[in-house]
């Protein structure tokens, strides 16, 4: 049993360091965002909830500028006010919020935050059992090669994520009559909308899959459900 210490005590200490990036996070949340209630996107969160033989889906507004969606550890759902000012520009259409508030419902739905939450820990006993043996023979490229390895694998699972996702999204579009062209728009815009700025990482490293990728899995679903 005390072999196997080393390692609880590092599953602990992952699960400990969740905890509290989840608590921080959902109180940042909280302090800084108001209810959504839009005149043109409550009918389309009314769908949405029908569609999943549920009330009115339910979101919250975060008050930051930047253009973002995201699903708090707690499973609320959060628009960031950058976008809602991009769909009072024009720039971005009710139906394409929707169809981020849709993919966040994907990410509730399949539990990611908690799959996250086991996949942090796990990570942390795999970068300290390959730092104590690669670091032993490679002590100054080991640690760079251990790091590399355990990002690369989080992208990896981080990217999973996000395709199951989106195509939870298109599915739920469709069955609520919104369609998923709203969501392929909005995807055909983010380089716009992100000033045309590229990743400097390789695709393999990023958490999100590249954008292109992301629309050919999409309109691969949408043939498959609409056709």
């Amino acid at each position: 049993m005390l072999k196997f210490l080393p390692i609880i005590l590092i599953l602990c200490y992952g699960f400990a360091m969740w905890f509290f990036s989840a608590w921080r996070t959902k109180a940042e949340l909280r302090q800084n965002s108001t209810p959504l209630d839009h005149p043109a996107l409550k009918p389309l969160l009314a769908r949405l909830g029908r569609a999943m033989d549920l009330p009115s889906i339910r979101a919250q507004v975060y008050e930051i500028p930047i253009v973002n969606g995201l699903a708090a550890p707690d499973g609320r759902i959060y628009i960031t006010r950058g976008f809602l000012n991009r769909m009072e520009a024009g720039e971005v259409t009710p139906e394409e919020i929707a169809s981020v508030v849709a993919h966040e419902l994907g990410h509730v739905a399949h539990g990611h935050s908690q799959r996250r939450m086991i996949d942090f820990a796990g990570q942390n006993v795999i970068r300290s059992i390959l730092l104590m043996t690669l670091g032993r023979f490679l002590p100054f490229v080991g640690p760079w090669l251990v790091g590399l390895l355990v990002s690369a694998l989080s992208a990896r699972l981080s990217q999973k994520d996000e395709f199951e996702a989106d195509r939870f999204a298109t599915a739920l579009l469709v069955k609520a009559g919104i369609g998923p062209d709203a969501q392929l728009s909005l995807f055909r815009k983010l380089d716009r909308m992100s000033g045309g700025r590229r990743a400097a990482a390789p695709a393999w490293l990023l958490s999100h899959p590249p954008t292109p990728a992301r629309i050919a899995a999409i309109e691969a679903n949408r043939a498959r459900w609409q056709g």
